[in-house]
């Protein structure tokens, strides 16, 4: 087989021909694939967004949540504060009645 051609073999240029095909598709699929992983990386980050933002409110409204259940908890402190402050002062008053003031 001759490996120097002086004109260029029908082969080689067939060969040239398919690797430039080759070349132009692959360009074009890796465009493709570049547009499409920039489209996902683009939803992932209003995703993201949109979770960063249901968590804040989910954090606002814990803190609401928590207050409100603590409320009755105080409202029945000061209540028993007040009682036991109203039950001093009538022992005082008792008190201070025996002794005769």
């Amino acid at each position: 087989m001759n490996e120097t051609c002086s004109e260029p073999c029908a082969g080689l240029i067939r060969l040239e021909g398919q690797i430039r095909d080759l070349r132009r598709q692959n360009g074009e699929d890796h465009k493709e694939l570049r547009d499409r992983l920039g489209s996902v990386e683009t939803t992932n980050a209003v995703q993201n967004a949109k979770y960063d933002a249901i968590l804040e409110k989910l954090d606002a409204l814990s803190h609401k949540v928590d207050a409100l259940e603590a409320k009755p908890g105080r409202r029945w402190e000061n209540l028993t504060e007040k009682a036991v402050w109203a039950l001093a002062a009538a022992v005082i008053a008792f008190l201070l009645g025996k002794a005769g003031l």
